[in-house]
C-alpha cells in the first residue's frame, strides 16, 4: 500500500471518533481560529482547504464566500463534510495531484495536514501547492513544532515534526516568500500536548 493509501485507512478507519474529539471549530483555540480568520480576510481569490478533515476550517474559510474547496485523503472525512456543509465543495483528494489549473488559486490552508507526509516528498507537495496558487497568492501551513523530520508515534498514524526555518527553506526552494511564524505550547485544555507552530509565505 502507498503511503497516501495507509494514511486515508487510518483516518477512514478513526474518523468517528476524530469527529467527537477535534471536528468541530468550538473544539478549536481560539488563537487558531484568529490566525486563520486573519490569513482567511487578508487572501483574495479562490481557497483550498488542503487536508479539510471533516470540514470545519473549510466552512469557516467559506464564510460570507462562496469560492471555496476542501480536499483530503479520507473517504470517510469528505462523506461526513459534505454531510455536515452541503453548500460547500468537497473532494476526495492528494496533495500530489490536485486537479487545480495552473495560478487558479488566491491562497492554500495546509493547517497540520503535512504531518503524516514523508520528509523526502514535503518539496513535491509544495511545487504543487506553487503550481496552483497564483503570483502573490498565500499559503498558510500549521504543524507540529520540534525536531525537523523527527517522526512520531501520533494517535492515528506516525507523524514528524518540523520547524519554521526546516520549513522556510523548503518554501523558498519552492517559490515562496515567508511573511512570519508563530511558535506556542499548549495549554491543558487544547486537543494536542505538542507544541503549535505555523508558518504564512506567498508564492512568488
Amino acid at each position: 500500500m502507498s503511503t497516501e493509501t495507509n494514511i486515508a485507512s487510518a483516518y477512514d478507519a478513526r474518523a468517528v471518533e476524530y469527529l467527537a474529539v477535534a471536528g468541530d471549530l468550538a473544539k478549536m483555540d481560539d488563537r487558531d481560529i484568529a490566525t486563520i480568520r486573519a490569513w482567511r480576510d487578508g487572501t483574495t481569490g479562490p481557497l483550498l482547504d488542503a487536508g479539510c478533515g471533516p470540514g470545519h476550517w473549510t466552512a469557516f474559510l467559506a464564510e460570507d464566500r462562496g469560492d471555496v474547496v476542501g480536499v483530503d485523503l479520507s473517504g470517510e472525512f469528505i462523506a461526513s463534510a459534505r454531510g455536515r456543509y452541503p453548500g460547500i465543495r468537497f473532494e476526495v483528494g492528494s496533495f500530489r495531484g490536485l486537479g487545480v489549473d495552473d495560478s487558479s488559486l488566491g491562497g492554500i490552508l495546509a493547517w497540520y495536514s503535512l504531518i503524516h507526509t514523508p520528509p523526502a516528498e514535503i518539496p513535491l507537495v509544495l511545487a504543487e501547492f506553487a503550481r496552483v496558487l497564483r503570483p502573490g497568492g498565500t499559503l498558510l501551513l500549521g504543524f507540529f513544532d520540534g525536531e525537523p523530520r523527527a517522526p512520531f508515534a501520533h494517535a492515528v498514524t506516525t507523524a514528524c515534526f518540523w520547524s519554521a526555518d526546516a520549513l522556510g527553506g523548503l518554501l523558498t526552494d519552492a517559490g515562496f516568500e515567508v511573511e512570519g511564524s508563530e511558535h506556542r505550547d499548549r495549554t491543558p485544555q487544547e486537543v494536542s500536548a505538542r507544541a503549535h507552530g505555523a508558518i504564512r509565505a506567498r508564492r512568488r
